[in-house]
């Protein structure tokens, strides 16, 4: 498990100081104007130095392609999240879905499940947070949030 350290960097903003599994050491500066500056530290070298400077909407990307938003491996393909109560999961929608054809506002996900779908990826395109009338087609996979049970009844009305 990685080791994180936040300290406050008066005038400037957040600073954390990240230890990996891998025994990897990485700091990220976030300024209040919303920049993020990414260092690294090489194992014989205690200074740091600057990887790349990223802005707040680069940052996001980058966050999303990290935690998995744009490209799942396959070994992750049935992957779910859980913190606390709150789960994360990726569903692939088949050919004979109940759901393929049909907006995400004419299921009445939320209304009937209590769980949200927060990004859709068809093909090369990933689109975060869907609105209801984003029509689900064959082959998109689905990022799902919710309790464990507002998933299961997510997936009846898919499936």
């Amino acid at each position: 498990m990685s080791i994180v350290r936040e300290s406050d960097l008066i005038g400037i903003g957040k600073k954390y100081q990240i230890e990996t599994e891998a025994g990897d050491n990485m700091v990220v500066v976030i300024h209040d104007d919303g920049r993020r500056e990414l260092y690294r530290s090489e194992d014989d070298d205690s200074e740091t130095h600057c990887v790349m400077t990223l802005s707040d909407e680069e940052s996001r990307q980058v966050a999303g392609i990290i935690g998995g938003l744009s490209y799942k491996p396959k070994a992750l393909e049935t992957m779910e999240v859980a913190l606390d109560d709150l789960r994360i999961e990726w569903y692939k929608v088949g050919a004979s879905s109940d759901g393929v054809h049909k907006s995400i506002g004419e299921l009445g996900v939320r209304q009937r499940t209590g769980a949200s779908i927060i990004a859709a990826i068809q093909e090369d395109e990933t689109i975060i947070n869907p609105g209801p009338e984003f029509i689900i087609s064959e082959g998109t996979t689905l990022v799902v949030a919710g309790k464990k049970t507002n998933i299961k009844l997510l997936k009846e009305i898919l499936i």
